[in-house]
């Protein structure tokens, strides 16, 4: 499938568009890992509302994702609470030691979303999350992530005061989240309950592809905290903030146009409907296929992301090449599943 006969270059751009627009569907995403860590409660309830949220999450990615439970790690302070579902407590021990082994054992081109559930602090010049015994800081998450030399990596803090991670964790591959703009955001935040709701319910997805990527889970959280706040009359105390283009400098409103979001607009936790179909049905030619669209997709929107440095003439060459390559990917699927030969003149 080619261009329109006699298309000029403005109307090339257009029918780009156009043709970009109608295709970018479904994430055939390959399956990521998940490490949930539950800190220090302090207190019975905020230990059953950590506990609760974990869950939720566990449940979304097992269920409605299909993460297998063997790409799941969960650390709670307290494990004989559900021995069933918590692997071991949420110690710094044992968090050192669970990203290590998941940084030697997840394969090159794995996504590993890190989601941090608790409270935080700010002492000594630098932000702490609370462990049961000594806490872990920015810095001791930094070595860590560090062991990820090639997979995408999503850390995301949910606990107050956490807004000092992003300078200190940001680099290239990696898309930091916080619930606070600053360390100085001390009051309990509400943004983990809606971030994790995000994935196990259907309000978040925007684009209506039947997939949440990160950024939208980012703004769907972040705009029903703000929502809270104004019904409730309350002044904002926190300001959730998302750094992925490596500069250290979060964003509340992030633009994938012209600075952060391009990355996490491509990161998902888990697969597409369609790709979880092919998966129980045992379809490696579908399973592929899926693959092959998410990888296109991850690759045009790294190429509109390098667009203003680019010479127009080769960046429309570029993007005609995979934008094909799509429109057939996606027929392909379409007539594997048996949905029609889908045409497009």
């Amino acid at each position: 499938m080619g261009l329109p006969a006699g298309t000029g270059v403005g109307v090339r751009s257009i029918w780009l568009g156009l043709l970009f627009a109608s295709l970018v569907g479904h994430a055939g995403a390959a399956q990521g890992y998940l490490v949930v860590v539950s800190g220090l409660g302090g207190d019975q309830v905020h230990r059953v509302r950590f506990h609760d949220w974990a869950v939720t999450l566990l449940d979304a990615a097992r269920d409605r994702l299909g993460v297998p439970e063997s790409h799941t790690v969960y650390l709670a302070e307290r494990p004989e609470r559900d021995p069933e579902r918590i692997d071991a407590e949420s110690t710094r021990e044992n968090v050192a030691a669970e990203l290590t082994r998941l940084a030697g054992e997840a394969e090159p081109d794995a996504s590993v979303f890190i989601l941090l559930i608790g409270h935080g602090s700010y002492q000594g010049d630098e932000s702490q999350f609370s462990l049961p015994g000594p806490d872990m800081s920015a810095e001791d998450f930094a070595v860590l992530l560090d062991r990820f030399e090639t997979q995408q990596v999503a850390f995301v803090n949910t606990a107050s005061a956490s807004g000092d991670f992003v300078a200190v964790l940001s680099g290239p591959g990696r898309t930091i989240v916080t619930a606070t703009k600053s360390a100085f955001e001390r009051n309990e935040t509400m943004f983990c309950e809606h971030f994790v709701r995000a994935f196990a319910e259907d309000g978040a997805d925007v684009d209506k592809d039947d997939m949440v990527s990160l950024l939208e889970a980012f703004n769907y959280a972040r705009r029903e905290v703000e929502r809270v706040y104004e019904r409730e009359s309350r002044l904002l105390t926190e300001h959730a903030v998302l750094d992925d283009n490596g500069d250290g400098e979060g964003s509340v409103d992030p633009d994938p146009s012209a600075g952060d979001g391009a990355l996490a607009q491509r990161l998902f936790l888990g697969l597409a409907p369609g790709a979880l179909v092919a998966t129980a049905a045992d379809d490696s030619v579908l399973v592929g296929l899926y693959r092959r669209r998410q990888e296109l997709q991850n690759g045009i929107a790294d190429l509109r992301s390098r667009k203003e440095a680019m010479d127009p003439t080769t960046y429309e060459r570029e993007l005609e090449l995979l934008l094909v390559e799509l429109a057939q990917t996606a027929q392909a699927i379409r007539e594997r599943e048996g949905g029609g030969d889908g045409d497009c003149d």
